[in-house]
C-alpha cells in the first residue's frame, strides 16, 4: 500500500553523491532523517525529472522542476522522494522531500 506523505527530509551530512552533483544533477545522499528516524538507501529503483514552463505559460520557457527517486530503504520500505532545483526564497535550504513510501 503507498502512503502519500509529502514532507521535507533531511539528508545524512557529508554523505553525497558527488560523481552526479560534476554534471549538474543532484548528488543523492546515502540515507536520510524523517520524523526523528534515520533511514539508510540500500539500492535506487528507479529515477525521473519532472518539468514545467515558466509561471504556468503555455508558450513560456521549459525548467527542469524536480528530480525523482524511487529507493529501497533499510527497513525495506520503499520511498519515492524528489529534489527541487529552485527552492522558494523561503525554504532555500529545502530541498529534499518525501512524496510517498510503500510498506513492504
Amino acid at each position: 500500500m503507498q502512503d502519500f506523505v509529502s514532507e521535507p527530509i533531511t539528508p545524512h551530512k557529508g554523505t553525497f553523491a558527488t560523481q552526479p552533483m560534476a554534471s549538474g544533477l543532484p548528488g543523492l545522499p546515502l540515507g536520510f532523517d524523517w520524523r526523528g528516524d534515520s533511514r539508510s538507501v540500500v539500492e535506487v529503483l528507479g529515477t525521473w525529472k519532472a518539468s514545467s514552463r515558466e509561471g504556468g505559460r503555455p508558450r513560456g520557457e521549459l525548467y527542469l522542476r524536480r528530480h525523482y527517486f524511487r529507493l529501497r530503504m533499510s527497513d525495506e520500505s520503499v520511498w519515492t522522494v524528489y529534489f527541487i532545483r529552485q527552492a522558494s526564497k523561503s525554504s532555500a535550504r529545502q530541498r529534499w522531500f518525501l512524496f510517498s513510501i510503500d510498506e513492504k
